[in-house]
C-alpha cells in the first residue's frame, strides 16, 4: 500500500550526528580564530549551517525521482555555471573559482556541481538495467563526470576536481564495471600522469610532492605539512590547552583545510579519535540508508554521497598527518566555508529524500 511521506521517516539519528560534528567544528573555528583577523568566523559558520539545515529539509520534501527526471536540465545548468566562472569569476591567488554575489558573498559553483553529478550518475546507471557495462556505456559515464572535471581543473582547482572522481568510481563499481575496463582506466591513468604533471601549475606540483619530503623546503611548500604534524604531535593523548601552533598562528588558516590539526592539538588523540568515530557512524548510517532505498536510483544517489564524503575525510585527514598531498580539500561539516557546508547539507537532504520514500509505492 502506498502512503504519504512523513517527517517521522526522517533520519533523526543521522541528523543528530551531523549536528554533533558541526557543533565541534564551530567550537574549533571559534577557538582557532580568536584574537586573529578571522575572529567571528564561527558566527558566519552558524549562519551557513542554519541555511544548510533549511535547505536540507526543503530538498527532502522534493521527490528525488522528479529531480532525476529533470537531471539533464540541471546538468546543462551546472556546465553553464562553470562557463560563467571562466568568464565572470573573481580571480584570487591565481585561481578563478568564485562568482561574487550581492552582499559581498562569494559562490563556488564547482561545489554544487558535485551534487548534480551524483544525481546524473545515479540516473544514468539506474536506466541501464544490465549486470555488466558495455564499452560505449563505460565511455558515456566517463564523459558525464569528465567534462565538468576538466572545466574545474582549468580554473585551476585541483582539489575540487579530484572530488568528482569518487562519484564516477562508485557509479562504475555499482553499475557493473568489468575487470578489463578497470584495467584500461588504470593503464590510461598511468600513461596520462606524465602529461598531467606538465600541465599542473608549479605550486600544484609542490603540493603533490612536499608531503613526502616537507623538510626539503621548510619555509615554502613543506611549511603547512610540518606545522600540521607539529600541531597533531603536540596534542598528545588528551590535548594541549595552550594550542601553541594554532593560537600563535604557526598553523596557517587553521579554520579551513587544517581544522583537524587544530582540533587534534587542542583535544589530543582521544578527541581526534572521537571525531573519526562520529564520521564512521555517519558513513555507516548513510550506507544503511542506501541498502533500504526504494529503487536502484536511490541506492546510487546515497552511495554517491557516501563516496564523496569518504573521499573528503580520507584526503583531508591524510593531508593533516602527512600521508596525503595538500590539495585544499576541506573536512566535511567542520571546515569553515559556506559552499562546502551548503553542498553537504543539500546532499544529506537528498539522502533523507530517498529514506523518506522507502515505503512509498
Amino acid at each position: 500500500m502506498s502512503r504519504y511521506i512523513s517527517l517521522r521517516d526522517f533520519d533523526w539519528v543521522l541528523f543528530i550526528f551531523v549536528l554533533m560534528i558541526c557543533g565541534l567544528g564551530v567550537l574549533e573555528i571559534r577557538s582557532a580564530t580568536a584574537h586573529t583577523k578571522f575572529a567571528g568566523a564561527h558566527i558566519k559558520q552558524l549562519y551557513w549551517i542554519a541555511g544548510g539545515i533549511a535547505g536540507m529539509f526543503l530538498v527532502s520534501l522534493i521527490n528525488y525521482q522528479v529531480m532525476l527526471d529533470r537531471i539533464h536540465w540541471m546538468y546543462i545548468a551546472a556546465v553553464a555555471s562553470l562557463i560563467s566562472v571562466m568568464i565572470f569569476g573573481q580571480k584570487y591567488l591565481g585561481a578563478r573559482r568564485w562568482i561574487k554575489m550581492p552582499g559581498g558573498q562569494h559562490f563556488q559553483p564547482s561545489e554544487w556541481v558535485k551534487l548534480i553529478l551524483i544525481l546524473a550518475v545515479a540516473k544514468y546507471f539506474a536506466d541501464l538495467h544490465q549486470k555488466e557495462l558495455s564499452w560505449p556505456d563505460f565511455m558515456k559515464a566517463g564523459a558525464i563526470v569528465g567534462i565538468p572535471m576538466l572545466m574545474v581543473l582549468a580554473q585551476p582547482d585541483l582539489g575540487t576536481a579530484l572530488t568528482y572522481i569518487p562519484i564516477a568510481v562508485m557509479g562504475l563499481f555499482l553499475g557493473g564495471l568489468r575487470w578489463k575496463q578497470a584495467l584500461a582506466v588504470l593503464l590510461l591513468a598511468g600513461f596520462m600522469m606524465p602529461v598531467a604533471w606538465h600541465v599542473l601549475k608549479p605550486y600544484q606540483r609542490d603540493r603533490l610532492t612536499s608531503f613526502m619530503e616537507p623538510d626539503a623546503d621548510r619555509q615554502g611548500s613543506g611549511y603547512q605539512v610540518i606545522q600540521s604534524l607539529i600541531a597533531v604531535g603536540s596534542g598528545g593523548i588528551w590535548g594541549s590547552s595552550a594550542g601553541s601552533q594554532t593560537h600563535l598562528a604557526f598553523l596557517p588558516v587553521p579554520q579551513t583545510d587544517f581544522i583537524f590539526a587544530a582540533f587534534a592539538e587542542e583535544h589530543g588523540f582521544v578527541g581526534a579519535l572521537g571525531v573519526m568515530l562520529l564520521y564512521f557512524i555517519l558513513l555507516m548510517r548513510l550506507t544503511q540508508n542506501a541498502q533500504t532505498a526504494p529503487d536502484r536510483a536511490g541506492t546510487f544517489v546515497v552511495m554517491g554521497v557516501v563516496a564523496v564524503l569518504s573521499f573528503h575525510i580520507l584526503v583531508n585527514v591524510g593531508m593533516v598527518v602527512g600521508f596525503m598531498p595538500v590539495t585544499g580539500i576541506p573536512l566535511p561539516l567542520m571546515s569553515y566555508g559556506g559552499s562546502s557546508v551548503l553542498f553537504m547539507f543539500l546532499a544529506l537532504g537528498i539522502v533523507m529524500n530517498v529514506r523518506m520514500r522507502r515505503f512509498v509505492n
